[in-house]
């Protein structure tokens, strides 16, 4: 049994839900709106985890703020992390950074780099168009296609014209 990392929304048939996924999918170029409903959730445990610092310390605050920030979420303080939304979490994958640095034209091209490991965060190919970069590896992203020049294969029209100019003819004559 595996452990879902999000929940089907509780009316499945909300126009307006529905209407603003289908808006945020084309925005973000994202495959399904699986990937909406994987957002939402991770910023719901992020909220969860900033009430449950109301009470605590200044210290742990401090340190809980520190790390969304080293994600890249603009955060000064435990309100501003309850403030969080889905837009924010999707403003951070790897496929929209990778659309925002102008490395592809569209956010569906830009996965479709990832997919095809043609995009890495240093040295290291990525894969993966949801990973989520933080602010030190945003610099490092670049894209690696190579592109392989081999001779230049005949087209069918080119090959066609040879075979009837060239020794079918001679052939027919004799």
């Amino acid at each position: 049994m595996t452990n879902k990392k999000y929940s089907k929304p509780g009316k499945p048939f909300d126009k307006a839900r529905i209407d603003e996924e289908e808006e945020l999918k084309n925005r973000y170029g994202l495959k399904n709106k699986r990937e909406i409903w994987k957002a939402e959730a991770a910023i719901a445990r992020i909220r969860s985890l900033a009430k449950q610092l109301i009470t605590k310390s200044d210290h742990e605050k401090k340190d809980f703020v520190e790390r969304l920030k080293k994600k890249g979420f603009k955060v000064e303080n435990i309100p501003d992390a309850l403030a969080l939304n889905k837009e924010d979490w999707l403003k951070r994958r790897f496929q929209t950074i990778v659309f925002l640095k102008k490395l592809a034209n569209t956010p569906k091209q830009s996965r479709q780099f990832i997919i095809h490991k043609h995009v890495s965060i240093g040295n290291q190919i990525v894969n993966i168009p949801s990973y989520q970069v933080s602010l030190e590896e945003e610099p490092l992203i670049k894209l690696n296609i190579v592109l392989k020049i081999a001779e230049p294969k005949k087209s069918k029209i080119e090959k066609i014209k040879e075979e009837i100019s060239g020794e079918n003819i001679s052939e027919s004559v004799e």
